[in-house]
């Protein structure tokens, strides 16, 4: 789908790119981006800096930018079409925990189409569509940036580093505390749930896992809704 849109915003110059934010680099995402047969930039962030400087804390997001470098859309949930994922059944043999992650992930809300007729729309008009945000609304829509999010940020930065350098129990209490100060980065939480070993429970360690956090905020409010 994003190799259709690509080739869609050729006339104005546009370019689609997307950046998987992985700490585990170019091992964790070659597989996927080599499944999806990319026509466009394919980017990989170890850092997560594209999410630190942009405040996306979920995934997939995206962000507007018009020809002259303008930020015209902040982000927001950025499905190219409707996720396989939620027609999926329930198998007979699924465990508890299973069944309940698929009950859940069926009530995530998306809204794909929504969005690619807007994007689609913004490609054919650029500025005069009414999806192209004037630059007071797109700072009203922009995340704030409270201490408590900066230095949950500078945690998750000192997590990775030390993963990185092969000292991951020492970035767990680093993960811990940027969990702990922006609980609504599903970014952070993810990272450092897939960072684990696989013996290790996210339950246990970070006092939270997927389908328990997402029961304590509603599975429709995992996606914000699509303000267009």
């Amino acid at each position: 789908m994003w190799q259709d849109l690509s080739r869609e915003l050729g006339p104005r110059g546009l370019q689609i790119v997307t950046v998987a934010l992985d700490t585990g680099g170019v091992d964790a995402v070659r597989p996927w981006i080599e499944a999806a047969k990319p026509d466009h930039p394919s980017l990989i962030d170890r850092a997560h800096v594209v999410g630190e400087l942009f405040g996306i804390t979920n995934v997939p997001s995206g962000v507007w930018i018009d020809e002259t470098g303008t930020i015209v859309r902040p982000p927001e949930t950025a499905y190219p079409r409707q996720p396989n994922y939620q027609d999926q059944e329930i198998p007979p043999d699924a465990s508890a925990k299973v069944a309940a992650a698929i009950a859940e992930v069926k009530k995530l809300r998306t809204d794909a189409e929504r969005y690619i007729f807007a994007l689609r729309d913004w490609v054919a008009s650029g500025a005069r569509s009414r999806f192209a945000l004037p630059p007071e609304e797109v700072l009203r829509r922009s995340r704030p940036r409270p201490v408590e999010d900066a230095t949950a940020a500078a945690h998750f930065e000192l997590g990775q580093h030390l993963h990185r350098s092969g000292r991951p129990r020492h970035a767990v209490p680093h993960f811990r505390e940027a969990y702990r100060l922006q609980p609504d980065n599903w970014t952070y939480k993810r990272q450092a749930w897939d960072l684990l070993d696989p013996d290790q429970s996210p339950l246990e360690v970070y006092g939270g896992d997927w389908l328990t956090d997402v029961r304590k905020i509603g599975a429709e409010n995992y996606y914000s809704a699509l303000d267009m």
